[in-house]
């Protein structure tokens, strides 16, 4: 394989990255090529220690709090070398929130409950943070790369006074409204989890014309049917029938013979042959709101998709099926195979967030201002969005226990090993950022100095009067 290509484009994407820092931008640069190169970084200011880092640790923050990037910056870095899809007949773009935990940052602001695994069963499932929410392309698979690999496109922390679903409909509507961008003038489907399948986030997507929109359903929500009226009665004054008999996720009874059908048998990571069976219904129909907003939801039937897996005896794998809603005006033009692996591709983004979490420190960053943590994020994002561009130049250096591994047999290169050969390529490439320039000993505070106290900051719990303190 000839990689001057892939050479070329990653030292165009570094110059055109180095040229949108507006300040600060050859620590900025080098702090990204630090977090590429040095994943024995065992916190954040612990990257100060990385061979292509060649500034002190106090640069850290002063970088980040001079970080002023555009929205769709990273997304516009990205847009000579989107990979276009082939095996795909549309785009797919993923969406999702993770949170970032900060319990013990009494003086950081805005911090609310959000969403966190326990670590021991039984416990709740929340803790006192920040939550982020991510807009990532879907890459369709690629010889020699893992299939793990999404493309980060933006990232935006959601405020406690917003809904994350309406945060992740902004930036899905930001990157469709961009001309720049392929994604508002071809066939685009997004892909989100329950929590994206509720009335408002559907409603703010239906005017563009390419967009669809697949998301995961509750399995006890109710649909109907479209309303049918009956051509012998005579016609009735009042208020118009939109909706028909009720189409019960958890009564069998109310369903239809699905018009739509597709099985087939596949082979688990164990080898236990398994029956796939996929079943649609076309044009229901959910029920819209009138507060805070009317959403007149009667006007955007969708397909809903039921997916189940059994043994070779027949037995159901899982207690539950997965119920999937296909909405937009192209909807048709996915087949129900296109609909299971574009859903399917969704988990790609939680290997990304946990990548990020685990090899970039992306949660790690301690700080009691808001804005420097949210640029944080943004340079965390930029950094994958470059070990995704040197993914055909690494080479694979597994540890000797892992290197009889399939994966590594077959050179599925993972971000994880792009990110331990990523030194070297720098190496070899340079860097446009200058060294630093030495100017002496700043003079620092006046003797003396004694800065007040930070204000302590209340934890936002929605639903209630009065937030307690932390």
């Amino acid at each position: 394989m000839d990689i001057t290509q892939y050479t070329t484009a990653l030292e165009q994407f570094r110059t055109t990255l180095y040229q949108s820092f507006a300040n600060r931008a050859d620590t900025l640069l080098e702090l990204v090529d630090a977090l590429c190169s040095y994943p024995e970084a065992e916190s954040v200011v612990a990257y100060s220690l990385a061979p292509v880092f060649r500034r002190s640790y106090s640069t850290l923050s002063k970088a980040l709090a001079a970080l002023d990037l555009a929205e769709l910056t990273l997304a516009q870095l990205l847009q000579p070398y989107l990979p276009r899809p082939r095996q795909r007949p549309f785009w797919l773009l993923l969406v999702d929130v993770t949170p970032q935990p900060r319990p013990y940052a009494q003086v950081l602001a805005d911090r609310g409950m959000v969403y966190a695994p326990p670590v021991v069963k039984g416990n709740k499932p929340v803790t006192i943070g920040h939550q982020y929410s991510t807009v990532a392309l879907g890459l369709e698979p690629e010889a020699g790369v893992s299939s793990s690999w999404v493309l980060p496109l933006l990232t935006q922390r959601v405020a406690t006074d917003a809904d994350k679903e309406g945060v992740g409909a902004a930036q899905i509507e930001a990157l469709l409204a961009d001309e720049r961008l392929p994604f508002g003038a071809e066939l685009c489907v997004e892909v989100g989890d329950s929590s994206y399948s509720k009335p408002a986030y559907l409603h703010a997507h239906r005017h563009h014309a390419h967009l669809v929109t697949i998301a995961r359903v509750r399995s006890n929500r109710t649909f109907y049917y479209r309303y049918v009226a009956d051509e012998a009665a005579a016609p009735s004054a009042g208020h118009p029938t939109w909706y028909g008999e009720a189409f019960k996720l958890t009564d069998p009874e109310t369903w239809t013979p699905p018009p739509e059908t597709l099985t087939w048998w596949e082979s688990s990571r164990r080898g236990k042959r398994q029956r796939v069976e996929i079943q649609g219904w076309h044009n229901l129909l959910m029920r819209g709101k009138h507060t805070p907003q009317r959403l007149p939801m009667q006007h955007y039937p969708f397909t809903l998709v039921r997916i189940m897996r059994y043994d070779e005896a027949g037995n159901p794998l899982y207690q539950r099926p997965l119920w999937l809603l296909v909405m937009g005006q192209r909807r048709g033009e996915l087949s129900l195979q296109h609909i299971y692996d574009a859903y399917a591709a969704r988990f790609d983004i939680e290997h990304f967030f946990r990548f990020g979490k685990q090899k970039l420190h992306m949660a790690d960053f301690q700080t009691p201002d808001v804005a420097p943590e949210a640029s944080w994020w943004q340079l965390t994002h930029i950094a994958y969005a470059q070990l995704w561009m040197a993914r055909h130049i690494a080479q694979a250096l597994p540890r000797p226990w892992a290197r009889n591994l399939p994966a590594l047999k077959a050179r599925c290169l993972s971000p994880t090993l792009v990110q331990r050969d990523f030194g070297r390529i720098i190496r070899q490439l340079g860097t446009p950022a200058q060294a630093p320039k030495p100017r002496g000993i700043a003079p620092g505070r006046s003797k003396g100095t004694k800065l007040p106290p930070r204000p302590r900051q209340k934890v936002i719990i929605k639903g209630r009067p009065s937030a307690k303190a932390a």
